[in-house]
């Protein structure tokens, strides 16, 4: 327990004994509150609650002028605006919103209706490939498949290749699509 803890326990036994001891049934006192206590209470109260008023504002209050502020400058034209359309709140995500980019809401929704293509079983990789050896895979399956070598219609096969490639040689994108691969 550390000094701060102990004070305050010690501060609350102290006063519920200080109101066990004031609580004897001998005492009969009645509270008189004459008049010039009343405006020395009011007074105090008046005080104080200036006193919060000015350390609340003391910012505003103590601000200096620069020069910026006696210009008039557009850009303090329409605060209002500046404050909605600015770029400096754009490198921010808000607490409790994920970033929901097209391609999560691809995956997501078909990871749902379980027609989640499994990419790495297109291109013939395992689930942990590195970069290069999926950048490998996708050149020899590309070339056995490519539409001008093959004399047949493979254009689905290589648009399937393609997007397989597309999605696991991103980094965010392969993250993304891991993701949304456990869950189905």
């Amino acid at each position: 327990m550390n000094k701060i803890e102990f004070f305050v326990i010690s501060v609350v036994i102290v006063g519920a004994f200080q109101t066990a001891n004031a609580q004897n049934d001998e005492l009969d006192m009645d509270l008189v509150v004459t008049d010039e206590e009343k405006i020395i209470l009011f007074s105090g109260f008046s005080i104080v609650v200036i006193g919060i008023f000015l350390f609340l504002a003391r910012d505003v209050i103590l601000r200096r002028k620069t020069s910026y502020d006696k210009e008039k400058l557009e850009s303090k034209q329409d605060k209002t605006y500046e404050k909605y359309h600015s770029d400096w709140g754009d490198d921010y995500e808000e607490l409790g919103k994920r970033k929901n980019t097209k391609e999560s809401q691809e995956f997501r929704d078909a990871a749902t209706n379980d027609n989640l293509p499994n990419y790495y079983e297109v291109l013939g990789v395992a689930n942990d490939a590195t970069q290069d050896e999926i950048k490998i895979k996708f050149r020899e399956l590309a070339k056995k498949t490519h539409p001008d070598k093959t004399k047949m219609n493979s254009e689905e096969k290589m648009s399937e290749l393609n997007k397989a490639y597309e999605v696991l040689s991103d980094k965010e994108r392969r993250e993304s699509y891991d993701k949304y691969m456990k869950v189905s």
